[in-house]
């Protein structure tokens, strides 16, 4: 069947050669290069699930009365909003299941892509000639993660509320542009003008998601034009073998598989795990607040960074400068990104190699590489850990503050231990790689001198 279909193509278009080369393209087997696959399936469950939501969804901040099936709520003023997410989660048919799959979906969707980012960074795949690939990776990043903080705004429920006030806050902070800025965005001052939510709603729904539709697909087009990269089998391996397997049959198989299992354990999830009840946190309103207002995992080590930055703000005259929202939710992510976006160009500098690479370095071929990324790593888990010091003060008694204190000491104690024993780490296990080869090499030669020796005695 297959045979006759490409035929028939090749009788109409001429593409056989093209098709044919295609469906030889070689992938690697090594387990990690699935991360990407599942991050491109989760997206295209993101899709599907949206476009049912879009349905019966309401981007409106006009004020109602609800008058629904959850009772608790009967009589309350709320947005038609948040009125038809909660019509979605307890009247729709399937509603529930597709939100919180769609919700489950976005988690999954950016933990792949930070986990193949993280894979990328440690393994030198970013070198040349992957680097266009690496910094369109990256962009598809910070796109998604303004994707999915405008998609929990959306329901404008207590705690998506409150993180737009954060937002606004940060964006006010910004010297010179932010009241600007501000102003563009929300349209007037918070909760924002009554053009906002359709402008949010557009972005979330149409301009976002073709911006990362269009990066997925540049992205999928550079890694096939330069194939992928692969681990080192063995040493006899060069730059220029491609080892994997084929794209048909076996690849496909697998890569279909994949996205069954990929989509079953994301509907699995929104069907048995739940994931942001909205009808216990209730409607925002700019006059109440609550603990334990925090985004998603992805941001909340924003939110981390705005706890644990002190209360500076440089001022002349009496007027402030800076404000100090923009420390933390500002400048944090910014040198954070242009770090990754700059480290190809560091890395080539401090080591002086500038030639193409296809077989991948293990962690502990580059020390400094490794050190240096996990310090970074674990400096972004702590300000997450600390992100989350409100709820830990309410469930286990921990004072606040004292966390807080701890967290601001921890930052600089441990990346930079982290740093050091890495390296250090990485440099033993070379050594004793090094150790070992002499050894080997050293028994291989005694075994070779008896063999000759044996021989002149014959």
């Amino acid at each position: 069947m297959i045979g006759r279909a490409v035929r028939y193509l090749d009788s109409r278009t001429g593409t056989a050669p093209l098709v044919r080369r295609g469906l030889r393209y070689v992938f690697p087997d090594h387990w990690s290069f699935l991360l990407g696959e599942v991050a491109l399936y989760a997206f295209v469950v993101l899709l599907g699930t949206g476009i049912y939501l879009t349905f019966f969804f309401t981007a409106s901040s006009v004020q109602v009365a609800y008058d629904g099936s959850y009772l608790p709520l009967n009589g309350q003023p709320m947005s038609e909003a948040y009125r038809s997410v909660l019509e979605i989660s307890t009247g729709v048919k399937a509603g529930l299941l597709i939100r919180q799959a769609h919700h489950w979906a976005a988690n999954i969707f950016l933990v792949a892509i930070v986990l193949h980012v993280l894979r990328i960074f440690f393994t030198g795949a970013f070198r040349k000639p992957r680097e266009v690939t690496y910094y369109v990776g990256l962009a598809m990043l910070v796109v998604a993660l303004a994707e999915g903080f405008i998609g929990y705004s959306l329901v404008d429920d207590l705690l998506s509320g409150m993180g737009l006030a954060i937002a606004y806050s940060v964006a006010m902070s910004i010297p010179l542009i932010g009241d600007h800025l501000a102003a563009l965005v929300w349209g007037d001052a918070f909760p924002g003008g009554s053009g906002f939510w359709p402008r949010m709603y557009i972005a979330h729904v149409l301009i976002l998601p073709i911006a990362i539709g269009t990066l997925l697909a540049a992205h999928l087009a550079l890694v096939a034009m330069r194939h992928h990269t692969q681990f080192r089998r063995s040493d006899r391996q060069t730059e220029r073998r491609i080892v994997g397997t084929r794209l048909f049959p076996a690849q496909a198989v697998r890569s279909t598989g994949l996205f069954f299992v990929t989509a079953g354990v994301i509907f699995l999830l929104g069907g048995l795990v739940q994931i942001n009840p909205i009808w216990q946190w209730g409607p925002y309103h700019v006059d109440v607040s609550t603990n334990g207002a925090q985004p998603d995992w992805y941001l909340g080590w924003l939110i981390g960074a705005l706890r644990l930055m002190p209360s500076w703000e440089p001022s002349v005259g009496g007027h402030t400068i800076i404000p100090n929202p923009f420390w933390g939710g500002v400048l944090l992510p910014s040198l954070l990104f242009a770090f990754l976006f700059l480290w190809p160009t560091i890395e080539r500098r401090m080591s002086g190699d500038r030639e193409a690479h296809n077989i991948l370095d293990r962690p502990r071929d580059r020390p400094q590489r490794t050190a240096i990324g996990l310090a970074i790593v674990t400096f972004l888990v702590l300000i997450l850990l600390a992100g989350s010091a409100d709820r830990v003060d309410v469930m286990f008694g921990v004072s606040y503050s004292a966390q807080v204190n701890v967290y601001r000491v921890l930052v600089w104690v441990l990346p930079v231990a982290t740093y050091f024993v890495t390296r250090r780490a990485c440099t033993e296990l070379l050594a004793g790689e090094a150790v070992d080869a002499a050894r080997r090499r050293a028994i291989g030669e005694a075994i070779d001198e008896r063999r000759a020796a044996s021989s002149d005695d014959a």
